[in-house]
């Protein structure tokens, strides 16, 4: 039966549903005397015959169903065709709400005891009327349970798609936050790198014939800054690689880091001091990272667009629950930074220092030059994004 049941399950709903009719006509084809056979056929036909469109219109077809018994019961011929009456109610019950089912639960109920009533033999009323009307209510359940099942599944299936929509939406997200660090990373190593190169370059081409010495050692360092910006570069791409060995060789810029950051400027032609307080060994890798990202862009802000003879400061003041980021330096005030804020310098240090809590000051400073301020909190509910 289960076999037969799961091969049913397979066929069309319209074939399916002719089953029925086709099975309770062959039986009054094949039980029923011929001087029965006109009445019996034609009150079988209307009582199975709109089961073939129960699943579209299953209040309809039960009407059909019930009016067709209704008849029968008044000419009052007994016919194996009224389990059509039960299979509509289950398709009422499956198909139509609370309401619909409990009218046509009702009207069955009504039936059943006519039925019994007309044909129930003498003293046995309420046995058969008992059995008729378990079996209506079973057909009833039966239905409100497939309903139930049904909605459920439907539920289901639409919590999935909103899933699969959030995690999407999800997934669009990190990369797009994934890109904007990427862009950011990239955009300090190659603006800083650069810009110390470039004033590396303007300083052995002056001193190529006067200090051939002191030439040959700027191009040294312009080499040495090269390759430190391909060791940062590879670095920062080999992180979104799995089997990129080039990031565990070489690990995130820090803030032990800033000295040879600050020698490098120096090279460059910024004289920079570097003035570190408290203890930063307990300080997150990524704050570490964000503090020198700091530093170096202010740093390297500073080399672009300020002239000769300006020096820098650097202060970091390190705590159990804070990083404080002190940048200034004696350049002629408003520096270029303030007249170009379509570049991405201090937008992307205000981003930097958002993510931990912080808010970025830049601008003059009171007693002249340029200052860059601001503080990391380390806290464990200080960082908005990674």
């Amino acid at each position: 039966m289960t076999a037969a049941g799961r091969r049913a399950s397979r066929l069309p709903p319209v074939v399916a549903d002719s089953l029925v009719p086709a099975l309770l006509l062959l039986n009054v084809l094949t039980t029923r005397a011929p001087h029965e056979l006109p009445a019996a056929v034609a009150l079988t036909a209307a009582l199975a015959l709109p089961l073939v469109r129960r699943r579209r219109a299953p209040l309809t077809v039960f009407g059909a169903v019930a009016a067709a018994a209704f008849v029968q019961w008044l000419m009052d011929v007994q016919l194996p065709a009224d389990v059509a009456l039960l299979v509509a109610l289950y398709t009422v019950a499956a198909h139509a709400g609370r309401r619909g089912t409990l009218v046509a639960g009702a009207v069955v109920e009504a039936g059943a005891l006519l039925a019994c009533l007309r044909w129930a033999p003498d003293g046995a009323f309420l046995t058969p009327f008992v059995a008729v009307t378990a079996t209506a209510v079973a057909a009833a359940v039966l239905g409100v349970n497939v309903r139930t099942t049904r909605a459920y599944l439907a539920a289901l299936k639409e919590r999935a798609a909103r899933l699969e929509t959030q995690q999407e939406q999800q997934a669009r997200l990190a990369v797009a936050e994934e890109r904007t660090r990427i862009t950011r990373e990239m955009h300090d190593i190659v603006t800083h790198n650069l810009s110390v190169m470039v004033a590396l370059t303007d300083a052995a081409v002056y001193a190529q014939h006067r200090s051939p010495d002191k030439a040959t050692a700027a191009m040294l360092q312009i080499s040495e800054t090269g390759r430190q910006a391909l060791t940062d570069m590879r670095r920062t791409l080999g992180i979104l690689r799995t089997d990129e060995p080039d990031a565990e060789r070489h690990p995130l810029p820090g803030i032990v880091q800033l000295e040879a950051l600050v020698d490098q400027m120096c090279a460059a032609g910024l004289p920079t001091s570097l003035d570190v307080h408290g203890g930063h060994d307990h300080i997150p890798a990524t704050a570490q990272l964000t503090v020198y990202r700091l530093v170096q862009e202010a740093l390297t802000n500073t080399l672009k667009h300020t002239p000769a003879g300006t020096d820098a400061t650097v202060r970091i003041r390190c705590s159990a629950e804070a990083v404080t980021v002190d940048v200034t330096d004696s350049g002629p005030c408003p520096p270029l930074p303030a007249a170009a804020p379509s570049g991405h310098g201090i937008p992307g240090m205000r981003e930097r220092s958002a993510a931990y809590g912080g808010t970025l000051q830049a601008g003059p400073a009171p007693g002249g030059g340029w200052a860059v301020r601001t503080r990391l909190l380390l806290g464990s509910g200080a960082v908005v994004s990674a």
